[in-house]
């Protein structure tokens, strides 16, 4: 089976979060392409569960233009571990909470036409509240806990529309009984 080919690439911009690079390629039937994409350490997404509620996060999104509701996330300005240990520092960052345990529930590709970058999702249980320690781009960030009830109304209603959060709610609950 033939497959794309990469025949040249070059990186257009650059800084200490991603990259986007120009692909020329050439397509299975020999015609040519191009493809721009934005390479980005892996992240995590970390679903914290106590009982029946959930830990959501709320923040501004530049890109967007407006605030949204989500599970935690984040990555490393840098290619680091994207496991565990970023997951458990992404939750007490954001949050201040801290995990007796995580599980690993999967890996999902975060916008496969557009970008590399892949997250892993977790679901972290016991935990207990300590200090946030967010960053200057997080100073506005709201933490919040919501019933399973109030989270999928949420998401019925559109008011959570992020896509890692949906796909990793996803995960949760084919994972969970």
């Amino acid at each position: 089976m033939r497959r794309v080919r990469t025949e040249s690439s070059r990186e257009i911009y650059r800084n200490a979060w991603m990259s986007l690079r120009e692909d020329h390629i050439t397509h299975p039937d020999g015609s040519p392409g191009l493809y721009a994409v934005v390479d980005k350490p892996a992240c995590v997404c970390v679903i914290a569960v106590d009982g029946d509620s959930f830990h959501l996060i709320e923040q501004f999104r530049y890109p967007l233009g407006r605030r949204s509701w989500e599970f935690v996330q984040g990555t490393w300005p840098h290619e680091g571990p994207p496991g565990e240990e970023l997951a458990r520092a992404e939750l007490a960052e954001e949050t201040g909470l801290r995990a007796d345990t995580l599980r690993h529930l999967g890996r999902i590709s975060v916008a496969a036409g557009l970008t590399s970058q892949e997250c892993d999702v977790f679901v972290a249980g016991g935990l207990t509240q300590g200090p946030h320690a967010r960053e200057s781009t997080e100073q506005e960030m709201q933490h919040a806990v919501f019933t399973r009830a109030e989270l999928d109304k949420m998401l019925r209603d559109g008011v959570i529309a992020d896509g890692i959060t949906l796909a990793a709610y996803a995960l949760y609950l084919l994972h969970t009984p």
